[in-house]
């Protein structure tokens, strides 16, 4: 389907150099459009996405075509025919077009081609094949737009051929149904997920987390989880959570404040674990060292509603763990054990705004004081600041140093 000026491109276009891409690649005889999340969110009315292309160009056309208007490429992704063109520090990503042909020993091979609707054939879902040109022309093959209105997440042509060529569309669907399904979960594509399930074992476990933490963080998360718990689509690896409340509950809070959503306080919420839990689930899902970190040190600093309302012990618990911890415990304990008579939005408020204290002593002052050892001064410095903090950060230099000889 060919609907003429149906989007307004400013919201796509940012940068003139894309103007010259454009250019570019039809002086050298080529199309180039946008494809894929960048017109979907446009359409949506959504901001803040990636810009991906797709040229009937192949990619050493493409190269050259660049060069030829000085445009900077790197290569991408070799399987995928992806060259990333530079735009202003960041890569733009444009891959040929492709279909599907099975050679005469029966395996199915990628091949380049000028067709765009053998092109979209080979995307994963109809809201993801719809394409759009520099002046808003947008081309739609499998009656994505419509889709996308109503609400249905549908694999295009046969649901098991498009799992078969990637295991990891399964876990793509249940992401993009969490963000944009509204209607009731489209059958034969559920059905497919559920049979085909046992492939994603072969998907790297990298990749398949990365999709985990994106559903996470979207806003129907919750509904998306209870799908994939209810069918055991992750069951090889990840068990089943009896928390998709509080999962739901943190959704709704954030996006009410307008926090980013963070997919660890997400999982957090979602499983509750013990700090040994909390490793194993790290180790898993192999976390970088610093979310190892932090995941970990939610489960053994906990933060009670009692110090929430108090604004002495709130400063107190910013000035020993930091304000980032503090908003995490927050919002976790917001979403665990409900806050209901707690206003939640006053107080990370007042958490962000918050004006440390500075500990007024420094080891030298204890050596001044004639206490040697680093060890001694070590145990005494740490008294000291916590008898400062006892105080509420009153006492001063002198009175602290006064009780040094007492130490």
């Amino acid at each position: 389907m060919f609907i003429p000026e149906y989007l307004d491109m400013s919201k796509i276009v940012q940068s003139a150099k894309i103007v010259r891409l454009f250019e570019a690649v039809e002086e050298h005889g080529g199309t180039v459009r946008f494809v894929g999340g960048a017109v979907r969110d446009t359409l949506a009315g959504l901001s803040g996405f990636d810009l991906d292309l797709a040229t009937d160009l192949s990619p050493d056309e493409l190269v050259e075509a660049c060069q030829d208007n000085g445009l900077k490429t790197v290569p991408v992704g070799i399987k995928t025919a992806t060259i990333g063109v530079v735009m202003d520090d960041k890569i733009l990503e444009v891959a040929s077009l492709k279909r599907s042909k099975i050679k005469n020993n029966g395996r199915r091979i990628m091949e380049f081609t000028d067709d765009w609707s053998a092109d979209a054939s080979q995307r994963d879902l109809t809201i993801n094949a719809v394409y759009a040109d520099l002046h808003g022309n947008v081309f739609d093959y499998y009656d994505g737009i419509t889709d996308l209105k109503n609400g249905v997440v549908r694999f295009i042509g046969n649901s098991e051929d498009r799992i078969n060529e990637d295991p990891l569309r399964i876990m793509r669907f249940f992401r993009f149904y969490a963000r944009f399904g509204k209607a009731p979960i489209d059958a034969e594509s559920l059905n497919a997920c559920i049979k085909l399930k046992d492939t994603l074992r072969g998907v790297a476990i990298e990749r398949v987390r990365d999709e985990l933490f994106k559903i996470l963080t979207t806003p129907n998360a919750a509904a998306a989880m209870k799908l994939i718990y209810d069918n055991d689509i992750l069951a090889y690896f990840l068990p089943k959570s009896h928390h998709l409340g509080a999962l739901d509950r943190l959704s709704k809070l954030v996006e009410d404040m307008r926090f980013e959503g963070n997919f660890l306080r997400r999982l957090f919420v979602l499983y509750q674990p013990s700090p040994a839990q909390a490793e194993n689930m790290a180790n898993t899902l192999r976390f970088t060292k610093k979310q190892k970190e932090i995941f970990g040190r939610w489960t053994k600093i906990d933060i009670k509603p009692e110090f929430l309302n108090t604004p002495k012990s709130r400063l107190q618990l910013i000035y020993r763990y930091g304000k980032q911890f503090c908003t995490d415990k927050v919002l976790l304990g917001a979403a665990i054990y409900g806050y209901e008579n707690i206003n939640i939005s006053a107080i990370l408020h007042q958490i962000e705004n918050a004006v440390m204290p500075i500990f007024p002593l420094r080891g030298r002052d204890i050596v001044n004081a004639g206490i040697s050892g680093d060890r001694k001064i070590g145990k005494i410095m740490d008294k000291l600041e916590q008898q400062w903090i006892d105080s509420d950060f009153k006492m001063t230099r002198d009175e602290l140093l006064a009780s040094v000889q007492n130490q």
